[in-house]
């Protein structure tokens, strides 16, 4: 697995920028991309709950948007309890939907305060509509 410096420090630092008045669950995220660079995103949320966003997809969608392809992840949960359980810590179901699409499926996925996984063992059997692991 490759390793999680700068991506989870970085991860962090996007987390401040977070939008999270109702939930108070500032997360943050770090994607590196095929050519080096990184692109982070945070959380927004809003009042209509299912119009908020995750770190995870805002810091892919921006890569995407950008025209680069991402292939490695870091996400870090601010305020989640040190002695909380790792469940408080872990990315979503969409979020892992959205990265089986977007990156490699042997991409590590850097979790603070967790460690790093492949993305094929954070969603195994992912659903797909092409025959492929992922459409890169």
């Amino acid at each position: 697995m490759s390793s999680a410096e700068p991506l989870l420090p970085m991860a962090r630092r996007a987390a401040l920028k977070a939008h999270a008045p109702y939930s108070r669950f500032r997360v943050g995220a770090a994607v590196r991309c095929s050519n080096g660079e990184i692109v982070e995103g945070c959380n927004v949320e809003n009042a209509s709950y299912g119009l908020s966003i995750c770190a995870e997809r805002v810091a892919l969608f921006n890569a995407v948007a950008r025209g680069l392809r991402p292939e490695e992840l870091a996400l870090s949960c601010l305020d989640a309890p040190a002695d909380g359980p790792a469940g408080l810590r872990m990315p979503c179901g969409a979020c892992r939907q959205v990265m089986q699409e977007l990156l490699p499926a042997q991409a590590t996925i850097h979790i603070d305060g967790v460690g790093s996984r492949r993305l094929a063992e954070l969603l195994p059997d992912a659903f797909s509509l092409v025959e492929e692991d992922n459409c890169q």
